[in-house]
């Protein structure tokens, strides 16, 4: 239950938040939320991997999200980078 420290857990009654494949652009890669508007989400594994751009950071993940935050705002959290 350790891993889930700091995540507000997906809602069981809705599809809301959910684990999406995406790609997100961050400055570096040691951030675990991210804001909804620095997050791409695509249908795939393959689309997240063809669309990553290390070079411009723009990495591939599987998040889940958006929750809404405690300031009102939607984030998306890292699940895994792929």
């Amino acid at each position: 239950m350790s891993e889930l420290r700091g995540l507000v857990p997906p809602d069981p009654l809705t599809n809301v938040s959910q684990q999406r494949f995406a790609v997100v652009y961050v400055p570096r890669r040691s951030r675990k939320r991210f804001a909804a508007n620095c997050v791409e989400v695509v249908d795939s594994m393959e689309e997240a991997l063809t669309k990553a751009d290390p070079d411009n950071k723009r990495y591939a993940a599987i998040v889940i999200g958006p929750s809404k935050s405690s300031e009102g705002q939607y984030i998306y959290y890292l699940s895994e980078w792929l």
